[in-house]
């Protein structure tokens, strides 16, 4: 095999802008979802109590019949607690939760207005595997415990007396196991945790009619609320993004063996950020930034909010049905405006085997405060104006936009000259005609 899929992604203010502070209201513009980032794994996981749902998208890139997933589990799992799952969910998700670049319009400052806050929108068993093959596994010290064909996939369930033999087994029947995994694999053998492994089987895929790998999910119960990624990193070529979303019933979720760091958030920005790929060029390299000064050990809050509800909406809030597909079986919304009692809390991490030594341990908090990763565009009042607070307006525009090129550069370690060449030259504002020149104009 060209690549092995191990754990989860594995191969791979001043007075003019107060208002703006006050709330999140404002015009959606753009999103920095997960496409932005190479090598980038998506995994939900919907928790409450010991119940865990975890749903894991592959990025996995080539032939399909390479392609494999070996996943350290705390559970014995029967088929009917796996399943295949709809990307379309995962992608609904990411939209819905990306960091997002909105914009605000300066009111002319000779006519103020009196501002509102924006109302919220609410928006069948496998054929039995041959004698021999069962005896074999056993002389290693591995037992099969389950074989499932689900879907397009066919699932092993596998636990072993020691690290050794199971690693023995999967060389031999085909699995590319990177120099280094044994010890890794010990480590969950001593925990009493199983293996799931899946690969794709041909044959059911072309009845299926998919040329696309689908999400896996799994059910279980289990005390340990973690995501195993020690795995990954055994034969990842370099770092590693891993984005998380995760649905609860009580509030947000951080991890409690790593920092958990909320990115900057609620800058104002220059307005340039809005031409074609400049705010995918901003996030990528404030993220890098941001993971260089955390010392490349924090786990990154994007976004964490009910899903009743968004502001402003980078996508509408998934739907009752929606939730329940990914696995929320408390949800109780209707099928319009999303489930009750559903909190996402949206993580990124970027990790390498020598910031991340263990894996991501997670839990519950009641806190239910909203945030999310917004970037402020503010365009400047551009039509006619006289009068004591225009003079102090433009004299704050020169001021906002030099404070708007700092921010940026401080976020992304850019150049400044460079950043100021793009904004350009100082905007300027029409004053209104003196009031001779009125007198007689036709």
């Amino acid at each position: 095999m060209k690549r092995m899929l191990f754990g989860v992604a594995l191969s791979s203010a001043i007075a003019w802008s107060s208002v703006t502070m006050a709330g999140f209201c404002g015009f959606y513009v753009g999103k920095a979802d997960t496409k932005l980032f190479n090598r980038a794994s998506q995994v939900v996981l919907v928790r409450d109590g010991d119940r865990t749902v975890m749903t894991m998208a592959s990025d996995f890139e080539g032939d399909v019949k390479e392609f494999a997933i070996v996943i350290p589990v705390p559970a014995f799992l029967k088929r009917e607690q796996i399943h295949v799952g709809d990307k379309a969910l995962v992608d609904h998700l990411d939209a819905y939760s990306a960091p997002r670049l909105v914009e605000y319009f300066d009111e002319n400052p000779c006519a103020p207005r009196r501002e509102f806050a924006a109302p919220m929108a609410m928006a069948s068993p496998a054929p039995a595997m041959a004698r021999d093959a069962v005896s074999h596994a056993k002389s290693l010290g591995v037992t099969i415990e389950a074989q499932y064909t689900v879907g397009e996939y066919d699932i092993l369930i596998l636990s072993a007396q020691e690290s050794s033999g199971l690693e023995t087994w999967l060389r031999q029947n085909g699995y590319r196991i990177p120099a280094g995994a044994s010890t890794v694999i010990g480590s969950y053998l001593k925990q009493n945790m199983r293996f799931f492994v899946a690969r794709v089987n041909l044959t059911e895929q072309a009845k299926l009619g998919y040329t696309y790998l689908r999400p896996l999910q799994v059910a279980y119960e289990s005390p340990k609320f973690m995501l195993p990624i020690r795995l990954g990193m055994v034969n990842a070529n370099g770092p590693q993004d891993l984005f998380v979303f995760a649905l609860t019933r009580t509030g947000r979720v951080e991890t409690t063996n790593y920092r958990t760091v909320k990115l900057p958030s609620d800058m104002e920005l220059p307005v340039y950020l809005q031409e074609p790929g400049e705010f995918s060029s901003f996030y990528k390299a404030m993220f890098t930034r941001q993971v260089e000064r955390q010392d490349r050990s924090a786990v990154f809050t994007e976004y964490a909010w009910d899903m009743r509800w968004c502001d402003p909406c980078a996508a509408d809030p998934l739907s009752s049905d929606e939730l329940r597909r990914l696995g929320v079986f408390w949800s109780d919304g209707d099928a319009r405006g999303g489930g009750a009692n559903v909190f996402l809390t949206r993580l990124h991490v970027r990790y390498d085997a020598a910031h991340f030594p263990e894996d991501l341990v997670f839990q519950e908090t009641g806190d239910r405060s909203n945030f999310q990763g917004r970037y402020v565009l503010r365009h400047q009042f551009t039509g006619p104006a006289t009068c004591s607070a225009a003079n102090d307006y433009r004299r704050s525009l020169v001021e906002r936009r030099a404070r708007e090129g700092e921010q940026l550069a401080s976020l992304t370690g850019w150049n400044i000259a460079d950043i100021r060449k793009k904004m350009g030259a100082d905007p300027t504002i029409e004053s209104e005609p003196a009031w001779w020149e009125r007198l007689w104009k036709k």
